[in-house]
């Protein structure tokens, strides 16, 4: 049985060939992000760019999938390359270790992609990514909000502007308006968040309590749903049912 048997069941020949032939930016590999990379190699995508400047630390280790004790240290970007490698050996890989904001936007060139994912946390960059896409006409899906909430069935995909409860969608529903940006495609939780009820160790042996909590489900249940969007917007196949 072939990488991609189940997959093709499902799909069709046509589809898996219009995957292999698709290129994917992932901005973010994290939480999120680190699981729409897993899935989009498992689905056949042809190329990805994955674009981050973290490395992995041992606090990733509670949910991010490229988080193991033997990566720890390493540059996320890095460690996506190679665990897409052994998925998935065909995929071409380009690991950019920069942070993706004003100073770094001429770094990338949106008109290079069949699909572009937002997996990052900064608003700015955010915004920058929505705007750079939608300037280049490549579809773009955004993910909102995935800290402080324990319940993965409360994520929704939908358009920006149809989006409630999630703090950071409702910052980027005004800042698009501002930008004239009128429809955006994005996974967003439903769940009210939920406060820490200790606040996380800092570096400097301090205690801080902006730093969000985190669980092992709702961001890699909000980056396999991201995934699937790219792959049915990619194929045009959906189940109407």
């Amino acid at each position: 049985m072939s990488r991609f048997e189940r997959t093709q069941m499902l799909l069709g020949e046509a589809a898996m060939k219009k995957l292999a032939s698709s290129r994917v930016a992932v901005f973010g590999a994290g939480g999120v992000g680190g699981y729409v990379i897993e899935a989009l190699a498992r689905s056949g995508i042809g190329a990805l760019d994955i674009i981050d400047h973290d490395t992995v630390s041992e606090s990733n280790l509670n949910r991010q999938i490229l988080a193991t004790s033997e990566t720890v240290g390493q540059y996320k970007v890095d460690a996506a390359k190679q665990r897409v490698s052994i998925i998935n050996p065909e995929c071409r890989v380009n690991a950019l270790k920069l942070f993706y904001l004003p100073d770094t936007e001429k770094e990338i060139s949106f008109t290079d992609y069949d699909y572009v994912v937002d997996a990052i946390d900064t608003v700015t960059g955010k915004l920058l990514i929505v705007q750079n896409a939608k300037n280049a006409g490549v579809p773009v899906i955004s993910a909102m909000g995935t800290g402080n909430k324990l319940d993965p069935s409360k994520l929704k995909v939908a358009d920006i502007y149809d989006t409630s409860v999630c703090p950071l969608a409702r910052i980027m529903r005004n800042e698009l308006r501002k930008r004239n940006i009128d429809s955006l495609k994005v996974v967003y939780s439903e769940e009210k968040a939920m406060k820490p009820v200790e606040p996380a160790d800092s570096t400097d042996g301090s205690t801080r309590r902006d730093i969000p909590g985190s669980t092992a489900f709702v961001p890699s249940a909000a980056g396999l749903i991201i995934a699937s969007e790219v792959i049915k917007d990619l194929t045009g196949i959906r189940n109407e049912e």
